[in-house]
């Protein structure tokens, strides 16, 4: 357990359902400050429900989350926007905003009703673009972007709210190898120096290994494990949660836990 002083979210008892039926039952976890906190699980889990109760997008039907020290239920949209930033799994732009416009939309929370942005505000955008890597994109249509470039602009957009806790959807799911890397590596370095807290959806468990400090793993709308990546991610948990069988190896020089799965049974068959 962390001291309050510690935590950037803490989940208590929460639980989510539509017309009657139960997605999310009574889940409850605590996300340290200044860490990589990932969440896995199979799809149907409540992977996505999860972070939508997170954001306020959903309203849970029980328990409360408590964020920087104050209940989600009572923070308004504006100051919710100023605490967390969000990236969904994915955007898809329907009008050719330039990739500075698009960053700039992050300021709405600060910006005083029928104001433009000030000296300020641009300097912000500007240290933001810089972090992601993408100020050399400034005056590009977002419809002409790649899909690594594109999630980076909406990192650089949720960084732009200057918020203490960033969420994000599957981030890397429908990136190649190295932009995948390029994600994960960028989101370990806010972490690092700006002292940002990272809650993600992860698809890869192996990419989840990797960069995740503290990892919560759902089945059927629980939680089946957290803790760890190296705790969480055992044999016993994936064939429980997964269906699969694994072995687990040791990356060179890291620690970090690699992955290799097999159906059921085939294990068995290799003679291991």
């Amino acid at each position: 357990m962390f001291a309050p002083s510690q935590l950037a979210l803490s989940v208590e008892g929460l639980s989510f359902g539509y017309g009657g039926k139960p997605l999310l039952k009574k889940i409850s976890f605590q996300v340290p400050v200044q860490g990589f906190t990932g969440i896995v699980g199979p799809n149907g889990s409540g992977k996505t429900t999860l972070l939508k109760c997170l954001n306020k997008a959903l309203t849970p039907t029980e328990g409360r989350v408590i964020l920087a020290g104050q209940d989600l239920s009572g923070i308004k949209v504006k100051a919710l926007a100023r605490l967390m930033g969000v990236v969904p799994q994915q955007w898809e732009a329907s009008f050719p905003f330039t990739a500075w416009e698009v960053v700039m939309m992050g300021r709405f929370p600060y910006l005083p009703p029928w104001t433009g942005e000030g000296e300020k505000d641009r300097e912000i955008v500007r240290a933001a673009m810089e972090a992601t890597n993408t100020w050399a994109l400034a005056d590009r249509p977002v419809t002409e972007l790649s899909g690594g470039e594109r999630q980076r602009i909406l990192i650089a957009q949720a960084l732009a709210q200057t918020p203490r806790l960033l969420l994000l959807d599957e981030p890397t799911s429908h990136l190649d190898i190295s932009q995948t890397l390029e994600i994960s590596e960028l989101l370990t370095e806010l972490v690092r120096k700006n002292g940002l807290t990272v809650l993600a959806v992860f698809h890869d468990l192996n990419l989840a290994a990797r960069y995740c400090q503290e990892l919560i793993m759902l089945k059927e709308g629980q939680v089946y494990a957290l803790g760890p990546p190296e705790k969480v991610l055992t044999t016993d948990n994936l064939a429980a949660v997964y269906g699969v069988e694994t072995m687990i190896q040791q990356v060179p020089g890291t620690g970090k836990t690699h992955l290799i799965f097999f159906p059921k049974g085939e294990l068995l068959k290799r003679g291991y």
